[in-house]
């Protein structure tokens, strides 16, 4: 008796992720980029005056970029606590789940979909194939995205991000370890060929990690694993913080 496709049995159950939103998303100018990044990188919400001093800009341009970040839904907004006289400060935080992002998402599922007609073709081991096809397009995605990388949580969370602006409107714990995915760009060809299309979703989240220094092979993704989601999930480094 044949063992039956996981995968198969939860699609079968309707699990998984839902067809993305038709609104494309918007493009970033390199500094509200640079701003997002450096916003992300933070361990707790901050105000434009710590910001501004990390980028060394003054705390008005600074503040300017949150704000757009702000209308655009990629970043929110909170008053501190009032501790002292006068009116307490804006704190921002990135929202780690943005469907805004640099990527145009209508791009991707065009040369993704083409990609795995491909492989599913042609390659005798289409599934590796599709991991390694795309790990070099994460590289290359990571490589086009602005900003420095300085840390695996900071790499972590621009994964997220990247994956936003793909199209998968990704949600994810506070260290970004543990992420849902709660949209696919390519669903219907991902349900007719999961190890193909999920294959190139891993590889490419496995390549943008490994451009950013970070663990990328540790990576693994479960197409289909509970209703409304795939999860994907990113490990930390043994050696880091709790707190990063």
């Amino acid at each position: 008796m044949n063992n039956p496709d996981p995968v198969a049995a939860r699609m079968a159950a309707g699990f998984g992720p839902v067809a993305p939103s038709p609104a494309a998303p918007q493009r970033l100018t390199r500094s509200l980029a640079a701003a997002l990044d450096l916003l992300a990188a933070q361990p707790a919400p901050a105000t434009a005056a710590d910001l501004a001093s990390q980028a060394g800009q003054h705390r008005n341009t600074m503040r300017g970029h949150l704000e757009e970040l702000v209308t655009a839904r990629l970043a929110t907004r909170r008053r501190a606590d009032a501790r002292t006289r006068g009116r307490p400060a804006w704190l921002y935080a990135a929202r780690t789940a943005g469907a805004d992002q640099p990527v145009v998402a209508r791009e991707y599922a065009g040369l993704a979909t083409a990609l795995a007609t491909q492989l599913a073709h042609t390659s005798r081991r289409p599934g590796e194939d599709a991991v390694r096809a795309g790990e070099t397009w994460g590289a290359q995605l990571a490589q086009a995205s602005p900003g420095q990388v300085t840390s695996s949580p900071m790499a972590r969370r621009r994964v997220v991000r990247l994956l936003g602006g793909l199209g998968f409107a990704p949600t994810a714990d506070v260290r970004a370890t543990v992420v849902r995915l709660r949209r696919c760009p390519l669903l219907e060809a991902a349900r007719q060929q999961p190890d193909v299309v999920c294959g190139v979703h891993l590889g490419i989240v496995r390549g943008a990690l490994a451009d950013w220094g970070a663990a990328g092979q540790h990576a693994d993704l479960v197409p289909f694993a509970e209703p409304g989601a795939c999860l994907l999930h990113l490990p930390a480094p043994a050696n880091e913080a709790t707190t990063s």
